[in-house]
């Protein structure tokens, strides 16, 4: 097991600093460390490839844990319209043409619903990553695109539990999916608020006691016990770990958490990468470069339509809903997670995973090029478009910088929030209903002791 970890993170390591020089994303890095130590590339695997995915596993827990904890309910309900008109347009319009590919592909309709659920997911580290490198972290629909991806990401876990129900029965029957949608809803919110009462409580009771590595312990405790619960419900281990993450984002100690976790989530991504990139055979991917490039562009092309969309109709600058769809041009950690567990189940076709991973890789590739061409599609579109279109985008351009500095007026003038003021108003009627009640006990209980 140590020679295996050995040649992994040496291999991993290299190859990442090379790309890292050339900058590309380090993901691409540990999927090409992953074929150099496979079985494909030289005929025998370098490391075991049982150890390599029991760690990915592992891998996959804390990747989920970790994007929880980057979920903030505050952060989403300040996007609003943009946020939600945004995701659904995007997830429904890729689920759709998804599906739509994988039938024209002639292939059944679990392989395509598969596919679909793999290519309506952008990736949410290779975005922020592509984003911090462009120096476009303070840019107006950042914010927006943030909201969109914590969305994806949520809709995704969801998907995975849809799936994995689906693939067990084989079938796709519409009554026992809602069902299953509303038993899975029901059991969040219950995790959710339960955890939400107790946990932040108990952490705020030993805060004093909590150094960083009694914290950390704690931390990782709080999400294996979450996966253990939600396997024990029915539901995936990813559920669990996601979950729990959202409910430690609501604490005080989110932020401290989650920059603990980061060198251990950063570890296990790694050889979670790799071990997507040991499935990969090179020769398949000159078998079907022309199904890769096919998927890729359907994967560029909807993206950018159906982002641009749907954040315009969600009320952003068209400038800004072009950034935010030229931004989602790529999947990623999902789409590899969800063709593992169709590869795992046994319900696709071997052939759609080095299809996706490579896909993957080479939109990943291009996405900080795709990026850079956002202003100058945006000025070409803008000259070519007719005078009513271009009427309404200079008049929305004028509405978001209204309603911006309107919503800085307010913040800067206003007290305490509604929802402070709704939360004070609980407290006093709860204490002052309590203080009540105990007054009226003692005088009973005086005028019982009196009587006797």
């Amino acid at each position: 097991m140590v020679h295996d970890l050995y040649i992994l993170m040496i291999t991993a390591g290299i190859v990442s600093l090379l790309f890292k020089l050339l900058k590309q994303p380090v993901v691409l890095g540990y999927i090409v460390a992953g074929v150099l130590v496979g079985p494909n590339l030289f005929g025998e695997n370098l490391v075991s490839h049982e150890n390599v995915e029991a760690w990915g596993n592992i891998g996959v827990l804390f990747v989920l844990f970790c994007i929880g904890l980057e979920f903030r309910l505050k952060n989403l309900f300040s996007s609003g319209k943009v946020a939600a008109v945004g995701a659904v347009t995007i997830i429904g319009g890729m689920l759709l043409l998804g599906y739509g590919v994988g039938r024209f592909s002639l292939l059944d309709n679990m392989n395509s619903l598969f596919l679909a659920a793999m290519l309506c997911m952008s990736s949410t580290t290779i975005v922020m990553k592509a984003i911090d490198e462009a120096g476009l972290s303070k840019a107006r629909f950042v914010k927006g695109a943030t909201s969109i991806l914590i969305i994806e990401d949520i809709v995704a876990v969801v998907l995975l539990v849809l799936l994995s129900s689906i693939a067990v029965k084989n079938s796709f029957e519409g009554a026992e999916l809602l069902n299953k949608v509303g038993v899975l809803v029901i059991t969040l919110a219950v995790w959710f608020v339960v955890g939400i009462l107790i946990i932040p409580t108990l952490l705020r009771k030993v805060r004093n006691y909590l150094n960083d590595e009694t914290l950390i312990i704690l931390a990782l405790g709080l999400c294996l016990g979450m996966v253990l619960t939600a396997e024990e419900a029915g539901f995936s281990s990813a559920l669990g770990a996601f979950v729990m993450g959202m409910v430690l984002a609501e604490t005080l100690e989110a932020h401290r958490i989650e920059k603990l976790m980061a060198p251990l989530k950063n570890v296990f991504a790694a050889i979670f990468f790799v071990s997507v990139g040991m499935m990969i055979n090179p020769s398949s991917l000159v078998t079907y470069w022309d199904s890769i490039l096919f998927v890729s562009l359907v994967i560029i092309v909807g993206m950018i339509v159906f982002g641009t969309l749907g954040c315009w109709w969600g009320g952003e600058t068209m400038k800004d809903a072009m950034s935010t769809g030229f931004s989602f041009v790529q999947i990623g950690e999902f789409s590899f997670i969800i063709a593992g567990l169709g590869s795992n189940l046994g319900v696709t076709d071997p052939v759609i995973y080095p299809i996706i991973v490579a896909a993957s890789v080479l939109t990943t590739f291009l996405t900080p090029y795709i990026m850079k061409a956002t202003i100058p599609c945006y000025d070409f579109f803008y000259k070519h478009a007719s005078d009513k279109l271009r009427a309404k985008i200079d008049q929305r351009e004028k509405d978001v910088e209204a309603a911006e500095k309107a919503a800085a007026l307010a913040t800067e003038e206003q007290g305490p929030s509604t929802a402070d003021k709704v939360r004070h108003a609980v407290r006093k009627t709860y204490i002052t209903k309590h203080v009540v009640d105990l007054f009226i006990r003692n005088m009973t209980e005086n005028d019982q002791k009196h009587e006797d």
